[in-house]
């Protein structure tokens, strides 16, 4: 269990006994449980099999980061207004970081704010939506871009769940516990690269130890004014390409896209804080070996820098990166010239 200011992280509730004695405790009116076509069919038996004696209201939804929108958000207000959801309602969210991000939102927003309980069954949510109470969606191609700042009253991790995804989508939720070593810890990141199968770690310490990272960051900045901003690392040319990759035929998943993101960002590192070229050289071959090479010349470039300036990251017109001055040291707040962005972009492409 880690425990922060005003809610607990339970690792592998058997049965999920503590999740059922929370609910019964807090005696909710209903008990609603966002899901997607996938987590229906996979994760939510497992869930009814535990919560037998609570009569639980689905709300369903199409998965993907397609879906993270104002509309989907329509849906599930309309659903919950449907089904007389009160101010004493709980909204159980089970799923990936697309799940969490909206269903939390969702419940943020619904009646000026109802509780939700985030329940990630991916890697990806696990590691990078458990800690620090961001919520939103995105709007006009830009990720995250409206949304606002709550925390659950509880979350619950279950790494059985793995066992339900596609190894894409198990390394996608790796390369942000590739990132939680990069920025803080040098020794962490060693480990990585000499773990030869990452399908095959032993999830509850991997996921904790990354949590923990992350734990530290945001309870010295939980509203991302300072030290929080180090999170954002490899997300700031990330997210440009990945929003711009749902227009193609070779869309990327959220963590294939920092990968991109992360190789960028050192290039720019080494470029602007002096980022040492022997950890270059070590870093990006490594992510190659386990992320394949995506062909960026496929997207525009114009359109690349677009998304960029418009990072909800950027202060006063100008992009802020957060960038590496050596493997487990960062810098936030670094500008970068819209040469020099390009000019990482075609390091990449030429590896």
């Amino acid at each position: 269990m880690i425990a922060l200011e005003d809610y607990v992280i339970q690792f592998q509730d058997e049965h999920f006994a503590a999740l059922k004695a929370q609910l019964l405790a807090n005696s909710y009116s209903k008990v609603f449980v966002l899901v997607d076509e996938h987590t229906q069919a996979l994760c939510l038996p497992i869930l009814q099999a535990a919560l037998q004696e609570i009569e639980l209201h689905l709300i369903s939804i199409k998965a993907g980061e397609a879906h993270k929108n104002i509309r989907t958000c329509q849906f599930i207000w309309t659903a919950l207004m449907a089904q007389q959801a009160d101010r004493k309602s709980v909204l159980l969210n089970l799923g990936g970081g697309v799940i969490g991000d909206m269903g939390g939102f969702c419940a943020s927003t619904f009646k000026r704010g109802i509780d939700f309980i985030q329940i990630p069954t991916t890697l990806l949510a696990q590691v990078d939506a458990s800690i620090g109470g961001k919520l939103g969606i995105d709007f006009g191609q830009v990720k995250n871009s409206i949304g606002l700042f709550n925390n659950p009253k509880a979350v619950y991790l279950y790494s059985d769940f793995f066992q339900t995804l596609p190894q894409k989508e198990l390394y996608s939720g790796y390369a942000e516990v590739i990132k939680h070593a990069l920025i803080q810890n040098s020794d962490a990141f060693t480990q990585l690269v000499q773990t030869t199968a990452p399908e095959a770690s032993d999830w509850k310490r991997t996921v904790s130890e990354s949590l923990l990272v992350k734990k530290t960051i945001v309870e010295q900045d939980p509203f991302e004014q300072n030290i929080r901003k180090s999170l954002n690392f490899g997300h700031t040319i990330g997210h440009a390409i990945e929003s711009l990759s749902w227009e193609t035929e070779q869309p990327l998943l959220h963590g294939e896209a920092v990968v991109i993101g992360m190789i960028t960002e050192c290039y720019l590192s080494h470029q602007l804080i002096g980022f040492p070229e022997k950890q270059l050289n070590f870093v990006t071959p490594y992510l190659l070996s386990r992320y394949p090479k995506y062909d960026l010349k496929g997207l525009d470039p114009v359109q690349v820098l677009r998304l960029i300036q418009q990072d909800k990251k950027n202060e006063h017109q100008q992009i802020c990166f957060t960038l590496l001055e050596e493997i487990g040291a960062f810098k936030i707040n670094v500008h970068a010239s819209d040469a020099l962005i390009l000019k990482a972009l075609d390091y990449y492409n030429n590896l």
